[in-house]
């Protein structure tokens, strides 16, 4: 009688969440043909995690919590919702993840489970670490933090800029990711930043040029303060998102610290007033740290369109790492 019961439950999350995401595929996709999403059973997730073992629990980011599991003689992470996410935006993340699968910098959704509740999100293979605990460091990743070097995370900044401005301009209307931090930045084995999450993003309209969101989504100390005022998102908010990134990447100091007093605890306007020596290497700074500096500011400046975009940003830095070329 459980089992019977407990099939039917399936079967009616199953039809539920495939009618819920084929509608957003369509829709997504503009009346075209979908993406084709593949489906696992909540049988095989269990059986490809032993069953969620906590010593296969990859990293918890606030929403998600992440497992490593082995599934047809391949290793997969796996993404569970903690109950603190909508389902449309669950659902927002696999349809975004699926149009960005053709981004090597962009985490490569293998399919989903529609079987649950909530369905749960199956991706490539990612190592424990996020792009947030290898400069900051850590209390829920077993590794010891590693100082990144100056140029790996040039690269990381680099590839990752490409993601986002890929997501700006690759489909008929610009996708704004919204929540643009170090903890939505994985690694593959081999080393490979990936972008991640997309539960928050948000296509700009046909025809406008911004979208009206008073949810106010994002994370604090990385959320552009014009979309916090006016409820107005652009790409721009991405920009200004991703400027932060860099100070971040730059400076190693959090992009919010109520530690460093009120007026301080927002890392733009902290470093904006310091003299830069003293919280970057001077050599970095004498050399192409004091263009990324530049191009952080650019990038969080108030007013938004006096921001550059993402495609400009990529191109700058590319042009900085050109300098570090022997």
């Amino acid at each position: 009688m459980f089992r019977m019961g407990r099939k039917r439950e399936k079967e009616r999350a199953f039809q539920k969440n495939g009618g819920i995401l084929l509608e957003k595929l369509v829709a997504t996709c503009n009346g075209k043909p979908p993406i084709p999403i593949r489906n696992f059973s909540e049988t095989d997730l269990i059986s490809a995690t032993n069953n969620y073992d906590p010593r296969l629990a990859l990293h918890d980011d606030g929403c998600w919590k992440w497992y490593k599991g082995s599934l047809e003689g391949r290793t997969i992470s796996i993404k569970k919702d903690k109950g603190t996410l909508y389902l449309d935006e669950v659902f927002t993340d696999i349809v975004i993840s699926a149009k960005m699968n053709a981004h090597k910098n962009v985490l490569r959704l293998v399919g989903c489970c529609l079987e649950t509740q909530v369905p749960i999100l199956v991706y490539e293979s990612t190592e424990k670490t996020t792009l947030h605990s290898r400069i900051l460091g850590s209390n829920s990743d077993a590794s010891p933090h590693q100082r990144m070097a100056w140029q790996s995370k040039l690269k990381v900044a680099r590839e990752i800029s490409h993601a986002i401005a890929y997501l700006h301009t690759a489909f008929s209307r610009p996708i704004v990711h919204r929540d643009i931090n170090l903890k939505n930045i994985l690694f593959t084995e081999h080393d490979v930043p990936k972008l991640s999450d997309f539960s928050y993003s948000i296509t700009i309209p046909e025809g406008e040029t911004h979208a009206n969101d008073s949810t106010l989504c994002g994370s604090f100390g990385f959320m552009c303060p014009n979309y916090g005022a006016t409820a107005r998102v652009t790409e721009k908010s991405d920009v200004y998102s991703f400027g932060v990134l860099l100070l971040v990447l730059l400076t190693e100091l959090l992009a919010r610290d109520e530690r460093r007093g009120t007026e301080d605890s927002d890392i733009v306007k902290y470093v904006r007033k310091c003299r830069i020596n003293e919280i970057v290497d001077p050599a970095i700074i004498a050399r192409e740290g004091a263009a990324v500096l530049e191009l952080a500011f650019a990038c969080t400046k108030d007013d938004p369109d006096n921001r550059p975009t993402m495609v400009d940003v990529t191109k700058e830095l590319r042009r900085i790492e050109r300098i570090l070329q022997p």
